[in-house]
């Protein structure tokens, strides 16, 4: 199919000044964003607000999904025991109200990188106390002592994508279990009820708009709190390609008849979505919904 932009998938150009403030800084620390690192479509909006969303424990990834544009590293690798400090310190220095921290996945560790999340929440709420902290996690292959290690160092928001509809899975998300991701989505709630939950998924796959409806459906019932919908943009010729541009009027159907019939506190649902676009606005979600 004719994969050219549509024109509502068209970004303006950023505030080179913020832009470059940011991109130094993280040079500077070190630090890689996985607004860099997969070629996010908001970077520049979201720099030149100073904001990032920290990728750590990367950036090689031991897995290698179709759809991402984050490089493939199945090397053997330890974990660098200065990156919490680094990231606390851009946190304070970029004055951050609200940081996403995400990582590659680390199948090659035992914890799936547990610890350095936790070590990374420690070192932001000493550098910044007054920060919330977004963890978007991968599903440390099943490993729920993984997931209870760092429920228990009390995150604000604790997001795991369920990126695709369940029969894309083979082809989009070869390595992960559709109702694996479920069950951690859950098992959130377990652990903590004062802790948001949160998931995400991409549209333009090949995915049928019924099927999108269905993981809605399937996400609700496994008590998450906010949901994302965006479109599908492949970063490149070795990548998936795009299935279809779905119209931003579907994405307002989307939301609408998921603020109808079912019961999350927050849909976030447009063309240019992503996981972390515009996350600071949770804090928002947490004054109306205090817990």
């Amino acid at each position: 199919m004719d994969t050219n932009k549509p024109q509502w998938l068209r970004v303006k150009a950023p505030q080179y000044e913020r832009v470059g403030y940011v991109s130094e800084l993280l040079s500077d620390l070190n630090l890689n964003t996985v607004c860099q690192e997969a070629s996010c479509p908001n970077i520049g909006e979201c720099f030149a607000g100073g904001t990032a969303t920290f990728l750590i424990m990367g950036p090689g990834c031991t897995r290698a999904c179709p759809y991402c544009d984050i490089d493939f590293d199945k090397s053997v690798r330890g974990l660098d025991p200065s990156e919490p400090e680094r990231l606390g310190e851009a946190v304070k220095r970029l004055g951050l109200k609200h940081v996403v921290i995400t990582s590659v996945n680390r199948d090659d560790l035992n914890d799936g990188g547990a610890s350095q999340f936790i070590k990374c929440i420690d070192a932001v709420r000493f550098s910044s106390p007054q920060t919330t902290i977004e963890l978007l996690i991968p599903d440390f292959c099943g490993n729920w002592d993984a997931l209870r290690m760092v429920m228990h160092a009390s995150p604000n928001v604790l997001n795991h994508n369920i990126e695709t509809v369940p029969r894309l899975y083979k082809k989009a998300r070869p390595q992960g279990i559709y109702k694996r991701s479920l069950e951690l989505l859950l098992r959130v709630k377990e652990h903590s009820s004062k802790v948001y939950s949160k998931s995400g998924l991409m549209v333009g796959l090949g995915e049928t708009d019924d099927e999108v409806f269905q993981v809605l459906s399937d996400l609700n019932d496994h008590k998450v709190d906010i949901v994302t919908i965006g479109q599908y943009l492949s970063p490149g010729p070795k990548h998936l390609p795009v299935d279809r541009f779905v119209q931003p009027n579907q994405f307002d159907t989307y939301r609408k008849q998921s603020e109808t019939n079912l019961n999350f506190l927050q849909i976030i649902s447009s063309p240019l979505t992503r996981s972390s676009y515009h996350a600071g606005e949770v804090r928002k979600l947490m004054e109306m919904y205090p817990r």
